[in-house]
């Protein structure tokens, strides 16, 4: 899997990647992005280093998914241009919480209302 964090270097994006570590998520292709304070550092991740970058830049290389932990304003700004592209986004902000057309998951819970054309979760 080509896989996305927005918001990797911050505490809950930190989080994730020790959390997908842990259960040996197969993920193919990281592309972990940061503010532009962080691009260009390198964090580890299943024995790898990978390059912080821009959203933009992530934008651009189309994960098949991204999970989004950066606050609510980048995620308003970002994850609709993601979802533009075709690319699923599962965020981890208040942004999208009282929007009817964004399904609010707990997988253990009602993981089956998520939709085949359902791009931000």
């Amino acid at each position: 899997m080509k896989l996305a964090i927005i918001g990797a270097t911050g505490l809950v994006g930190r989080t994730m990647l020790e959390v997908m570590e842990e259960l040996a998520l197969p993920v193919d292709e990281l592309l972990p992005a940061g503010s532009a304070r962080s691009a260009g550092k390198e964090l580890e991740f299943q024995g790898r280093k990978w390059t912080v970058q821009t959203v933009e830049e992530v934008l651009a290389a189309r994960p098949q998914v991204a999970l989004f932990s950066a606050g609510g304003n980048v995620s308003k700004k970002w994850a609709p241009e993601f979802a533009k592209a075709g690319i699923t986004v599962i965020d981890n902000s208040s942004a999208w919480r009282m929007d009817p057309d964004c399904p609010l998951v707990v997988p253990e819970v009602n993981g089956d209302t998520i939709g085949p054309d359902d791009r931000i979760i």
